[in-house]
This record gives C-alpha cells, sequence and structure tokens, in this order.
C-alpha cells in the first residue's frame, strides 16, 4: 500500500483531483449539490476518501460540464433523471407484470425526454456558433479574395 492510500483502492480528494484535472474545491461544491460522493458525515479531520466507482463518476460529470457545456442545474437534472431510471431499470427486473412493466415504461419516458431535450438545445446552441463562424470565415475568405484581386490590379 502507497503512503497516498489510506485504504486498499482509497484515494484522497487531492489525488483524485489532480487524477481528474479539477480542483478540490470542484470536487467539494460537486458534493455540496449531491452529484458526487455520499453526504456520510465523517470524523473532524479525517480525509474524504473517493473509490474507483467515485472518480469514474466525477469524470462523467466533467465530460458532461465540457462537452455539452451543461450547466451544474443541468447535471443535476440529468443525474437525477439517470438515477430515477436506474431505479426504474430496477422495478423492471423485478416486475412480472404486463401492467407494471408498462407504469415504468411511462414512468421512464419524461425522463428520457428530459435528457434529449437538454442535449438538442446544446446542439443548437452549438449550430448557431458553427454557423456564425462559417459565415464570418466566408466573409474573411471573401475580404481576401478581394484585396488578392485589388493587389494584382495595381
Amino acid at each position: 500500500m502507497t503512503a497516498s492510500k489510506t485504504q486498499r483502492g482509497m484515494f484522497r480528494i487531492g489525488e483524485v483531483a489532480e487524477r481528474v484535472g479539477v480542483t478540490a474545491r470542484t470536487i467539494r461544491y460537486y458534493e455540496e449539490l449531491g452529484l458526487l460522493g455520499t453526504m456520510e458525515p465523517r470524523e473532524k479531520g479525517t480525509h474524504r476518501l473517493y473509490a474507483e466507482a467515485d472518480i469514474a463518476r466525477l469524470e462523467e460529470l466533467i465530460r458532461l460540464r465540457n462537452l455539452l457545456g451543461l450547466t451544474l442545474e443541468e447535471i443535476v437534472a440529468v443525474v437525477e433523471a439517470e438515477e430515477a431510471r436506474a431505479a426504474l431499470r430496477n422495478q423492471w427486473a423485478e416486475s412480472a407484470s404486463d401492467a407494471e412493466r408498462a407504469r415504468i415504461v411511462e414512468a421512464a419516458i419524461p425522463l428520457v425526454e428530459r435528457q434529449l431535450e437538454l442535449v438538442q438545445v446544446r446542439q443548437a446552441t452549438l449550430s448557431e456558433f458553427a454557423d456564425e463562424l462559417s459565415e464570418k470565415l466566408r466573409s474573411l475568405k471573401k475580404r481576401r479574395s478581394e484585396l488578392a484581386s485589388d493587389a494584382t490590379a495595381r
């Protein structure tokens, strides 16, 4: 066991922050929002410890933030929807009746719709930005061409 690991397979907040590429404060804030870790009380002066599953979850949250540009409020909504869908999947596995499974499907649809809506809003925003950049690029290339024509005409 290395000195940095206090328990087998457990990591301190600084190690996690370095590994994932965020600050310890970011990790603490994600915990405060309920996005990461259990909010189990710990003894005063003890270190926060994280397992590989916590690190994987943090990496997923960072991916959502960076890739989709989601706000923390939107990330909370996505995480809550994922947790609700996981609970529904468990109910599905335990259910034997078609009526119960139909209820589960009905409950899952708005959860996925909300997640899809968040992604589609981000896609639209990115598409608008790409269109603006494409127009700027066309304008710059046209100006370059005009300037080149003026220079050869002289």
